[in-house]
């Protein structure tokens, strides 16, 4: 498992690398923005795009990931396409190749026959990540290959990505919305119970050099295993007041259920990933959505990472279901390896009955206690 964690980590780190390269390059990042359609287009934006980032990070981390180990090659999942339509008509198939000379070719079909930006993004996907993480290098946990499949959110919260400011002041140390929303999601499963084992959370633009003003990246990873739970986050502590962070879009219900328990603790912020991550690191005590707007790919790594830390994911819809009929332990958490059932598209893999992310398993019981006093709300 070491070796394994060790080989996404890297992979996360080359992936921060490709995200800052695109949004900080203005010319090139121009370049970059290709508008999803049909059934890869997610139904919660009037606008949703799919950028070269996304689909370039996808890639290298299929292909390193992959090259270490082969048993994986087919078993690595992404949100993206690997097809890229250029200024010319023409469709690419996005792949990395043996040398960077020919992923640069590549690129310039991509890119109108830019070659300076072709040649910028074959250096950084090219580049040799050596990670050194003695707690990594430490780590004994055994997972067998052979029984596992990983989940990519190449950059998630995409829109955020392409509009986001740099400079968002954050609330009590939540950010609304900016760069800071765009992160680099892994999760890696059991393929036969569904289950999240090991989760990565990268981000790129964690925080900004003043002497370079270049961002610099940041990583989260945690193991919940056959009862082994490893983090390199410590479980943070209970609040005296607690707080739930929501998307700015969330049902005006949801948050009025949420009242007593919550107050004016009500927090907003853009990017599933990212208020994951606000619960993982103890700004938030739980996340809660009302709606299937996220997706496997979004939630599987936090979802491992919130597991090592004590807390989880639940099906929202499920589990209000499940606490009304008096079953209160053991609610239906999020699992990864089977579609949706008549669904098309990226709809196949959306967590469609929304969720609750918590730190606690003591939140996560006042959470549904405070929805289902709210009666009819849901």
């Amino acid at each position: 498992m070491a070796a394994l964690l060790k080989s996404l980590l890297a992979a996360s780190e080359k992936a921060a690398h490709i995200a800052q390269l695109c949004r900080q390059e203005e010319a090139l990042f121009s370049l970059l923005i290709e508008e999803k359609r049909g059934a890869e287009k997610n139904k919660k934006f009037l606008q949703d795009f799919k950028t070269l980032a996304d689909v370039l990070i996808q890639e290298v981390i299929k292909h390193d990931v992959g090259k270490e180990f082969p048993e994986l090659e087919d078993h690595i999942l992404g949100e993206e396409s690997n097809k890229f339509e250029n200024g010319l008509g023409e469709t690419v198939v996005v792949q990395v190749c043996p040398t960077q000379e020919d992923t640069a070719a590549l690129l310039q079909k991509i890119l109108d026959r830019n070659q300076t930006a072709a040649d910028l993004l074959a250096a950084a996907i090219h580049q040799e990540v050596v990670l050194s993480d003695p707690a990594v290098d430490e780590m004994a946990v055994e997972i067998s290959t052979e029984n596992i499949a990983v989940w990519i959110d190449p950059i998630d919260s995409t829109n955020q990505y392409i509009r986001g400011r740099g400079h968002v002041m954050p609330v009590d140390g939540i950010y609304p919305s900016g760069l800071r929303s765009a992160l680099v999601l892994i999760g890696v499963y059991d393929r036969h119970s569904g289950e999240p084992v090991l989760g990565i959370i990268n981000e790129p633009f964690f925080q900004e050099d003043p002497q370079t003003h270049r961002w610099q990246s940041k990583y989260h990873w945690g193991i919940s295993y056959k009862g082994t739970n490893l983090s390199s986050l410590s479980q943070p502590p209970l609040r005296t007041s607690p707080r739930v962070v929501l998307s700015s879009n969330e049902k005006p219900a949801l948050q009025k259920a949420l009242a007593p328990l919550y107050g004016e603790q009500l927090y907003f912020a853009s990017g599933a990933g990212y208020k994951m991550l606000c619960v993982a690191l103890g700004l938030a005590d739980a996340y809660v959505l009302s709606e299937g707007s996220t997706f496997k790919w979004d939630s599987c790594g936090p979802h491992a990472i919130l597991r090592a830390l004590g807390g989880g994911i639940v099906d929202f819809l499920l589990s209000l279901q499940a606490w009304r009929a008096g079953q209160h332990k053991e609610l239906p958490g999020l699992t990864y390896n089977k579609p949706a059932e008549g669904s098309v598209g990226a709809e196949r893999w959306a967590n469609q009955g929304g969720l609750v992310a918590y730190i606690s398993q003591e939140h996560l019981k006042a959470v549904m206690a405070t929805l289902v006093a709210a009666k009819d709300a849901f």
